[in-house]
């Protein structure tokens, strides 16, 4: 490889590096109802997006949150490594229906799975769903969920 190919690659590396440190806030949104609440989603869906997640997030305003969209139902577990905020994880099946939620410390590497196969994972400022009354069994909807 030459000294300029070299020098090229080396650059491309280090803006990925720069890049993997930043928050994605760019992402598709679609709205969401938990009752009368309503909730705007980022929706990550790609690997690249759902391995990033809401890493390196400051703030977030506390009627937002982040909807992972995997292609197959599977136990689904999540981290919070890089993510600075305290987050709960919505645990979500295919109609909807909130299977199990999580309460997740920020910047650690515990993991906090669903207690049975899911698509869906929603993640809101820890709290955001105890103080609405949302609890496993409790229904979201919208255009991803089946009726």
């Amino acid at each position: 490889m030459n000294r300029f190919c070299l020098s090229l690659f080396l650059a491309a590396l280090a803006l990925t590096a720069a890049a993997q440190d930043t928050p994605q806030t760019n992402l598709p949104r679609i709205k969401l109802q938990a009752g009368m609440y309503q909730i705007d989603t980022q929706v990550a869906q790609t690997s690249e997006q759902r391995s990033i997640g809401l890493m390196y997030r400051a703030d977030m305003p506390q009627h937002e949150g982040m909807l992972f969209v995997f292609e197959q139902p599977a136990t689904q577990c999540f981290w919070m490594k890089n993510t600075l905020l305290p987050l709960t994880a919505a645990f979500v099946a295919d109609d909807g229906i909130i299977v199990n939620l999580a309460d997740m410390k920020p910047q650690t590497t515990d993991s906090h799975c669903s207690t049975k196969p899911v698509r869906f994972v929603l993640e809101m400022h820890q709290g955001w769903f105890a103080k609405k009354g949302l609890k496993a069994g409790s229904r979201l909807s919208g255009v991803v969920f089946k009726p």
